[in-house]
């Protein structure tokens, strides 16, 4: 019986892989380069795709991991002063949302930055996780949850800090 192709359908599996990429390392031609090269190496090792293990986002992700990992990149969400993508509507609220989320997520460690990249840059679900990953399925859960805790937390910490600054400089421009 004739293997299905992993590949037949590629214009999905490349816009998952590019946005697992661009998560980890950030948008731009590094991130399209590395997407190529996460192809080249699919289609050099095609045949030791097993259906049995997943489908092909989880197998694309598992080899885009090893060419992430085997590169040295500074991640996206460590240089606070990339340059953000034109929005339609707020320009500036949009930029200093994306900005004060990479902060937060820059905060947490390489694992929980990892589940955040492989279930909202690479939408995969918990399951297909725990298969790129070699985990169960309620261990993602449960590691998700609390990457997202963590965020949260980070999130209200930033906010109270900025809200104490905002306060500390009106005092003292009032006091003078």
């Amino acid at each position: 019986m004739a293997r299905k192709d992993p590949l037949a359908d590629p214009a999905p599996l490349i816009r998952r892989v590019y946005s697992y990429v661009a998560y980890r390392i950030g948008d731009g031609p590094d991130a399209e380069d590395l997407t190529s090269e996460v192809f080249e190496r699919a289609l050099k090792y095609r045949e030791s795709y097993d259906p049995d293990r997943g489908g092909p986002v989880p197998w694309l992700i598992g080899i885009a991991r090893r060419c992430v990992d085997g590169r040295r990149y500074i991640p996206a969400h460590a240089d606070s002063a990339q340059v953000e993508q034109a929005v339609p509507h707020d320009l500036e609220a949009s930029a200093l949302e994306r900005l004060t989320l990479a902060r937060a997520v820059s905060a947490l460690d390489d694992r929980s930055r990892e589940l955040l990249a492989l279930r909202y840059g690479a939408d995969l679900s918990a399951r297909q996780i725990g298969v790129v990953l070699g985990l169960k399925t309620n261990a993602v859960e449960v590691s998700l949850h609390r990457a997202l805790a963590r965020v949260r937390a980070e999130l209200e910490r930033q906010d109270r800090s900025e809200t104490d600054v905002g306060f500390n400089d009106r005092a003292a421009r009032t006091s003078s």
